[in-house]
């Protein structure tokens, strides 16, 4: 735990085989990360980038599918080894694997998926990582029922974060362990959309993106669900705008998790503000939030829009890993 006294979590939002090797063993030894997860962007950069998988993929056969999920859990499973005395002290240990994000739209093929990764990764720290879809919500209750930890992602509305906590709940009751949950809200991707709109209509930019993370934060807080939290991911700084630990110093919360790039973990644990911020006052996130609407933006539509975008683009980078490896 970063900071142990409000059960802050602070997670690497990277894989990559040489890192795992190096840096990630040395960010849990200082006690730094507890945790990891990945996406099918981050996998796409280190398996086409990195001369470390190269060895492995020369001994494969099969399908590009296959030959990437070879590659990817080989990874996985050495990432939840690391952080399995972790997971033993009840310290999060967990690290993220996402379904084919081609299966966002199939609940079904999304269950399937996601017990059969389980199964071959064949580590109990590992969370399945299921998309905010419909489909996807069915999928995160059958999963977490089965007693399979999941981390729910591309989560950007209040609407879907609070279907995700429902379908969680209903998980919890089903369960015949112990499952462990996480939903998953995009910070950043929020005001790099916004920001010069908000400016032009004078409003302050760089908040937009905290209000709307700290309203779901306190919204799924509320309701208690067994062995949930808020997880605040895309929380990496493009461009000098802002201070690089920005978006973990602004919301660091009780009992919440932040995954954020190297850079970033690096940049909070040098200069970071390690007090605590959550919860926000909910008058000021709704009077902010009005403002907002007052301008003519409509805040719902465009986060919609993100989450059909970062679900064309795990896509993308899903489909050019495999034409690579083909």
């Amino acid at each position: 735990m970063y900071i142990e006294s409000i059960n802050f979590s602070l997670w690497a939002d990277f894989i990559e085989r040489e890192y795992l090797d190096g840096e990630f063993k040395e960010l849990i030894n200082k006690k730094i990360i507890n945790g990891a997860t990945s996406n099918p962007a981050i996998f796409k950069n280190a398996i086409l980038t990195s001369q470390a998988y190269k060895e492995q993929l020369s001994t494969l056969g099969g399908s590009a599918k296959q030959k990437y999920e070879a590659l990817a859990i080989t990874d996985i499973q050495k990432a939840a080894d690391l952080l399995k005395p972790l997971y033993d002290a009840g310290d999060d240990g967990f690290v993220s694997i996402e379904v084919d994000p081609n299966l966002c739209d199939d609940a079904e093929g999304t269950i399937a998926e996601g017990e059969r990764l389980y199964k071959e990764i064949a580590r109990e720290n590992v969370m399945i990582k299921v998309p905010a879809t419909t489909a996807g919500f069915r999928a995160m209750e059958e999963l977490s029922a089965k007693g399979i930890h999941v981390n729910a992602t591309l989560i950007f509305s209040l609407e879907d974060a609070l279907f995700c906590a429902n379908a969680f709940a209903k998980g919890a009751k089903r369960s015949p362990k112990k499952a462990f949950t996480v939903i998953s809200v995009f910070v950043s991707r929020v005001d790099r959309l916004l920001d010069e709109k908000l400016k032009t209509v004078g409003l302050v930019p760089g908040k937009l993106g905290i209000y709307n993370a700290a309203r779901i934060y306190n919204a799924v807080s509320v309701m208690n669900v067994p062995r949930c939290r808020v997880l605040f991911a895309s929380t990496g700084v493009k461009g000098d705008d802002y201070i690089p630990s920005y978006y973990v110093d602004e919301l660091l919360g009780a009992s919440s998790i932040n995954t954020a790039p190297i850079e970033t973990i690096h940049a909070f644990v040098a200069h970071g503000d390690v007090r605590e911020k959550l919860p926000l006052d909910e008058k000021m996130i709704e009077e902010y939030l009005l403002d907002v609407k007052r301008s003519g933006i409509d805040l719902e539509t465009a986060l919609a829009e993100l989450k059909h975008d970062g679900l064309e683009a795990f896509k993308t980078a899903f489909a050019e890993i495999l034409e690579e490896l083909e």
